[in-house]
């Protein structure tokens, strides 16, 4: 078992339970003492867990935390990167794309800008920056209004009625969290809201998560499971969970990231820096 998938059976198991003991992950994965605790250092470092004595435990608030865009742009980014790679392939010149806010969505709006002839809706202050960075003439970015959140997304009443005078031929959806019960969430209620209305203006609904998001529950749901016509994940994600996933979604595409090599250059990771 890869470091990454191990680290990922180790977020499911605290997720399951709200904690757990070391000797419980020694057993459960037949790996050592010392593995499991360096992967809750990992893990703690990552924000993802709060180590306690003896184990670990979800940090406090999840729910309703909402890390900004910085926080979240160095974290899983070879995940992000292969999921971005196999999610443009869905995209043909012609289309109308939404892209909702978020870093996995960014990384793929990188990759998208390469596209001729598209038409890209999007609530996301990021993303828009980066199509106005390298302006094209075959390509119309159309950015809502609204009140801006941590995450960099554009949400409330004044994106939501942009949202619904638009027909999207695809979407793509960055989420907080997923599960087989509660679907798709979020911690921003007005989010919630905006990217139901994304998904409601869309003829086809593609969520783009890696591994770490399963088990993650935010505060609302966004969609359904079953409401994903294509979930695009890393293998990171434990082989049972992919079962269960199987059975829900449309498609499920899962990538690995070690066959992905950066195409853009290390001098593009400055993007990830928000702008004011």
């Amino acid at each position: 078992m890869l470091a990454s998938q191990r680290r990922s059976r180790i977020l499911e198991e605290i997720r399951r339970s709200g904690a757990v003991r070391v000797s419980t992950l020694v057993d459960r994965l037949g790996v050592s003492d010392m593995t499991v605790r360096r992967d809750l250092e990992v893990l703690a470092q990552q924000g993802q867990v709060q180590k306690v004595h003896g184990g670990a435990v979800l940090p406090g608030g999840r729910s309703t935390e909402e890390p900004g865009f910085a926080a979240k742009s160095n974290r899983e980014n070879d995940e992000k990167l292969a999921i971005a790679a196999e999610a443009v392939r869905l995209v043909e010149p012609g289309m109308a794309v939404g892209v909702s806010a978020g870093t996995t969505t960014w990384t793929f709006a990188r990759l998208l800008r390469d596209l001729p002839d598209i038409t890209v809706v999007t609530n996301s202050v990021q993303v828009a920056d980066l199509f106005s960075r390298q302006p094209r003439t075959d390509q119309t970015v159309v950015l809502t209004g609204g009140i801006r959140t941590p995450s960099e997304a554009l949400v409330g009443p004044f994106a939501v009625s942009a949202i619904r005078s638009v027909n999207l031929d695809i979407m793509f959806m960055g989420v907080h969290g997923m599960d087989v019960r509660n679907g798709f969430t979020t911690p921003n209620l007005m989010e919630a809201e905006t990217d139901r209305a994304f998904v409601e203006a869309s003829r086809r609904f593609v969520v783009l998560a890696d591994h770490t998001k399963y088990g993650v529950l935010g505060i609302s749901t966004i969609a359904d499971i079953d409401a994903a016509d294509v979930l695009v994940t890393d293998s990171g994600l434990a082989a049972e969970t992919r079962e269960a996933l199987r059975e829900r979604v449309g498609e499920l595409v899962v990538v690995d990231a070690a066959d992905t090599e950066e195409t853009d250059g290390p001098a593009e990771t400055t993007e990830s820096e928000p702008t004011a």
